[in-house]
């Protein structure tokens, strides 16, 4: 039987996470050098209008094949590792299920279609998009599948160059033929494109499935099982797209459109967490099976303490100069600036809970759902109460002589829609808080990545972002935001890095040779 990359020897894990997550952090690089022309695609040729309404849409969709994986993203992983089969068949058994699961989610939005376009008409081929539901959840299932047996170079290829660089190639190309449906249609060329640069991969790695039948009995044990694991995928995947389908609730497209740009940018820093989703998913899942809960703890704050340094750092650059980044995309989408903001802020305190559920989902499936559940229920409710408090401040701010703009139409608003971002922050702080607990407590050990050399450093970048803001937008953009990063980066380097962090910015012999310091060592 194939065995997960993981390495055996001490440190490999540590070796391991850094491996991959090197492979993945420079899959971030590329992907943020794609998806910005996206964004300055689509704000400056079709509009804030056209870009909300295709946000809701194709948010929907991804929910929806978020569903149909059935949890398998990150539960295949542990059905590997544990099947005497041969891994190919299990592999097929997934793309099945997955198959089967688009086919109910695809049917659902097709026979239901203001479920895509809550707020705006319905034309020609918006009614197909649904059947994009395939592409995507046949593609994360195949790229767990090639993760497992370490090629995370896969994924970096679909997600990272594939995907964004086709749709903002296709946008552009398409805005001659329809500024209506253009992106629409650029978006699903790019799942056509990722799906493919994911299968591709898969039958190479994995060859062909000879010998393999469908086994009904064992298909719905598998789907019955993940039930909570998908759960929690749902819901953690729709935590970061339900502020969209509130504003579409409350708010005109354009006003959607405005907190996307916003989104994606702030989304950019939470692809980093992700960057060592299939690695540290069969890296816990084997220290599991051999019973070493302290390992996986470790591994926990390790990884945890990389992605909340990364994301402070990234959050600052950002955010500092937030009006011109945001104006980068066009004038009227800097009325999105403030929810850049939150949602940066929003996206570092997430990481907490983001690592630790990685291992929640296999020790403790049920509770850490009903965390998840009840994080969504905070995020709704204060979302919406925050919707309608700033709506009623902003004429008393007015009143009162302070800088608030009172807007016509509220339904108009970009000021009060960044209630949806500050609802966002308060539940991912709430989730970070109660499963960390959770999980120490059922690790018997501190899985916490968080370290006081952050503040320094953020501090340090702030004081540079201070004097950053008063240059040029021009300027801010082309210098501030590398002088900001580096600023942070120096002083996290030399105040916040062990010898066992620096693990993930060796390369080549100089990895090998710290991996005996490292299984020799133990985080501070």
């Amino acid at each position: 039987m194939t065995q997960p990359f993981a390495a055996a020897e001490p440190g490999g894990d540590i070796q391991a996470l850094a491996k991959g997550g090197r492979t993945n952090f420079f899959g971030f690089l590329i992907r943020l050098a794609a998806r910005l022309p996206f964004l300055f695609i689509a704000g400056r040729i079709y509009g804030a209008d056209a870009l909300g309404r295709f946000a809701i849409a194709t948010i929907t969709v991804e929910f929806a094949a978020q569903l149909a994986t059935l949890g398998l993203k990150r539960g295949l992983a542990q059905q590997l590792s544990r099947s005497d089969r041969p891994h190919v068949h299990v592999v097929w058994d997934a793309l099945l299920l997955g198959f089967l699961g688009s086919i109910v989610a695809a049917a659902v939005l097709i026979l239901m279609p203001r479920m895509l376009f809550p707020n705006s008409l319905i034309h020609g081929l918006d009614w197909l998009l649904p059947l994009t539901i395939f592409g995507w959840a046949l593609s994360d299932i195949a790229l767990a599948a090639l993760a497992y047996r370490g090629d995370v170079a896969a994924t970096v290829k679909a997600r990272a160059i594939v995907e964004p660089w086709t749709i903002s190639i296709a946008a552009l190309a398409l805005s001659w033929y329809s500024l209506r449906d253009g992106l629409i249609l650029a978006y699903a060329l790019s799942t056509i494109a990722a799906f493919t640069a994911s299968i591709v991969p898969l039958l190479r790695s994995y060859g062909r499935p000879a010998g393999w039948w469908p086994r009904p009995a064992q298909l719905a044990r598998v789907a019955a099982r993940n039930v909570p694991l998908a759960g929690a995928d749902a819901i953690e995947w729709g935590s970061r797209r339900l502020d969209i389908y509130i504003l579409g609730r409350f708010f005109l497209p354009d006003i959607v459109g405005i907190y996307y740009v916003a989104q994606q940018v702030a989304s950019l820093p939470q692809k980093l967490k992700t960057s060592f989703d299939p690695i540290l998913g069969p890296v816990i899942t084997q220290n599991l099976e051999e019973g070493n809960r302290e390992a996986v703890a470790r591994q926990v704050r390790q990884v945890g303490f990389w992605i909340i340094a990364a994301q402070v750092g990234i959050a600052l650059a950002l955010g500092i100069p937030g009006e011109a980044v945001m104006g980068l995309v066009g004038p009227s989408f800097v009325g999105g600036t403030a929810a850049l903001a939150f949602l940066l802020a929003a996206e570092a305190i997430a990481a907490t809970a983001a690592v630790s559920e990685s291992a929640l989902i296999y020790v403790a499936r049920w509770r850490n759902l009903a965390v998840s559940a009840a994080m969504i229920v905070v995020q709704v409710l204060v979302s919406v109460a925050l919707i309608y408090g700033l709506r009623e401040a902003l004429p008393l701010l007015h009143a009162w002589g302070l800088p608030a703009t009172v807007p016509t139409n509220v339904r108009n608003d970009p000021t009060s829609a960044a209630g949806v971002a500050i609802g966002l922050m308060v539940a991912l702080g709430f989730a970070s808080v109660v499963k960390s607990h959770l999980l120490a407590s059922l690790l018997g050990a501190p899985v916490s990545g968080w370290r006081w050399a952050i503040v320094w450093a953020a501090a340090a970048a702030a004081a540079v972002g201070a004097a950053v803001v008063m240059l040029p937008e021009w300027a801010e953009l082309a210098f501030g935001v590398v002088l900001i990063l580096a600023t942070y980066g120096v002083v996290i380097w030399f105040k916040g890095f062990t010898h066992e962090d620096r693990a993930l910015f060796r390369f080549g012999k100089h990895a090998q040779d710290a991996s005996a310091v490292t299984g020799a060592s133990q985080p501070s």
